[in-house]
Parts: C-alpha cells; sequence; structure tokens
C-alpha cells in the first residue's frame, strides 16, 4: 500500500466517509469520518489518509509519528545501501611518449583499484584525425596490459575529435590462503649401542636323522686282522 510523502491526517481530513484500516491492519469497513476520528482517539492513535485518489479514500489509524520516524530511518538504509560509482578520467595523446605513458598508466591503476571506473580519452589535433587507428591501437594496448585487474565496459569509439574507452574494475572474490604445510617431525638420534654394527650369532645346525643312518650304512666296515698263535 503506497504512502505519499504529503499525508492529510485528523482533522485535516475533510471528506464525508472514507474506509478504515485498525491499528492491526484489520479492514473496519467504510464510516463517516466522524467516526473514524473517535474510533482514532479512543485508541490514542491518528487517523492517516493513506490512499485519497481510491473511492472512497482509504484511513489507517496509526501512530503518525511514530511512522514518520521508522520511514526516515528506511530511507537512511536505503541511501547507505545504494552503490556510488565514482568516474575517473584520464586523458592521452595519440603521439605520448613512453614515460608519460607509464606515469598515466599507473594512476589508471590506482584508481581502478579504488574500485573507480576510468574514461581514457585519446585527444586528437590537427591533422592526428587522419590516423585515429592510433588512438585505437593505443587504448587495445591499455585494455590488453591492464586486462587482470580491469574489463572493458565501454568499447573504445570515436566522438568528435576525442577517441574514449570505459574500464571497470574486476572485483575477485578473496580466496582463502592454503594452510601451510605441516613440517616433518625432528629425526631421533640413535645411540650409539643402536648404530654398531651388530655380531652375526652362528646358529646350531642340526643334523638330519635320516641322513646321518644312511650314512652309516654306507659306511665302509674296518678288516679284522686274526693272529694265529703258536704252539710249542
Amino acid at each position: 500500500m503506497g504512502i505519499t510523502t504529503e499525508l492529510r491526517i485528523n482533522d485535516r481530513i475533510r471528506i464525508p466517509q472514507v474506509r478504515v484500516i485498525g491499528p492491526d491492519g484489520e479492514q473496519v469497513g467504510i464510516l463517516s469520518t466522524k467516526d473514524a476520528l473517535e474510533m482514532a482517539e479512543e485508541n490514542d492513535l491518528d487517523l492517516v489518509e493513506v490512499a485519497p485518489t481510491a473511492d472512497p479514500p482509504v484511513c489507517r489509524i496509526m501512530d503518525y509519528g511514530k511512522y514518520k520516524y521508522e520511514q526516515a530511518v528506511k530511507q537512511r538504509e536505503a541511501r547507505k545501501k545504494q552503490s556510488h560509482v565514482v568516474v575517473k578520467e584520464m586523458k592521452m595523446r595519440p603521439k605520448i611518449d613512453r614515460h608519460d605513458y607509464e606515469t598515466k598508466k599507473g594512476h589508471v591503476v590506482r584508481f581502478l583499484n579504488d574500485g573507480a571506473k576510468v574514461k581514457i580519452t585519446i585527444m586528437f589535433r590537427g591533422r592526428e584525425m587522419v590516423h585515429p587507428e592510433i588512438g585505437k591501437r593505443l587504448l587495445d594496448q591499455i585494455a590488453e596490459e591492464l586486462q587482470e585487474i580491469a574489463k572493458v565496459e565501454n568499447m573504445p569509439k570515436l566522438d568528435g575529435r576525442n577517441m574514449t574507452m570505459v574500464l571497470g574494475p574486476i572485483k575477485e572474490p578473496g580466496k582463502p590462503q592454503a594452510a601451510p604445510k605441516p613440517s616433518a617431525p625432528p629425526r631421533k638420534r640413535e645411540s650409539r649401542a643402536a648404530q654398531a654394527p651388530k655380531k652375526a650369532v652362528a646358529e646350531p645346525v642340526e643334523e638330519d636323522e635320516d641322513e646321518a643312518e644312511v650314512e652309516a650304512e654306507n659306511a665302509t666296515p674296518r678288516p679284522i686282522r686274526v693272529t694265529r698263535a703258536e704252539g710249542g
């Protein structure tokens, strides 16, 4: 429901009857203006004409002072949220020398980093108008060199003796920094006993019983020497 800035309230409402909206937003209906004023007074509130062009006009019972305060707060908040776009201008000649070019480009970078748009103007004089492509190449060069921080919002165009181009800042979302890699834990120094080479310990070799029996069977028996006793 639209409420105009110039509102008629209470005794300023001179029409015979109005459609009334109650303090809580309820529809009361069509009443005489006198009865509507009495209802507002009973609630210690104001009768405010909110839709004067309706038939009959619509009035609401409300605290008009509180309403004006709330509207003022809303307007202030709305103004704060409005983005104020700043446009800076940088002028150059088509035959600008390198030093001046770098200086002016530095100013453009600073403007862009501050969030402003930059209008770059190439000014032609005399017979320089015969070669507008020189200014076009200069603008293209600036756009290419600043492409990481700026975007071309208005392409180069010739306007009388000037050629203009508008650059806007590129707003990139902040990237979270990568967490540092954890450092490797320090190596523990081993004791001398641990560093000393261990002596090899010979393990006893167990002889297989089957192999021992085979060797015993294959062993060559020694001949028995018999000594004959000589008789007397």
